[in-house]
């Protein structure tokens, strides 16, 4: 089942959304980005899991939700793109202060070998009302998840700075070699 499950992760604000749309339309089964499904719930009921009120929280949703998408996917045939996943979740749980379930978790769980970066790229990168932190922000992240994928064992391939077309092309020539 893991060689099927492909993490794109890296920078936010990146353009993972973007590339997991053109996957999506090319006809691959994807999953959005856990933190952006909690951030608009939260948002909708007035919770407080949100990422600039209590990362530790946010983070613990973040888990339970990855581990709830790999279950509901664990039964599709093809290739499952994921916009981040469970390693991304229990990075910033414990980068929060949070439990230490990194280790644990990632051995338990395994992705394709394979995980897609989205590099900082300032030039696309925009703040929104779910996407409350700066670049700065963003660029610390990039750095721990840079170091936390190969720490696991996951090769990671930097995806280049091009259009979405061009970066789709890539990824999936990467996956057929």
């Amino acid at each position: 089942m893991s060689d099927r499950f492909i993490v794109l992760s890296g920078c936010s604000g990146g353009g993972k959304s973007t590339l997991l749309e053109e996957l999506a339309r090319r006809g691959h089964a994807v999953v959005e980005e856990p933190g952006r499904r909690i951030v608009q719930e939260e948002l909708a009921a007035g919770g407080g899991a949100l990422p600039w009120l209590d990362l530790a929280a946010f983070a613990r949703r973040a888990v339970e939700l990855a581990l709830a998408d790999r279950q509901r996917m664990a039964g599709h045939p093809g290739l499952v793109f994921f916009d981040r996943g469970l390693v991304d979740a229990a990075s910033a749980l414990e980068a929060s202060g949070g439990e230490p379930v990194l280790a644990a978790l990632a051995a338990a769980h395994r992705y394709n070998r394979k995980v897609f970066l989205t590099p900082p790229w300032p030039e696309i990168y925009a703040g929104d009302a779910e996407r409350r932190h700066g670049f700065d922000a963003a660029l610390a992240e990039y750095a721990r998840l840079e170091t936390t994928y190969p720490l696991l064992g996951y090769e990671t391939v930097i995806l280049p700075k091009a259009p979405v077309t061009e970066r789709a092309d890539f990824l999936l020539a990467c996956l057929a070699e």
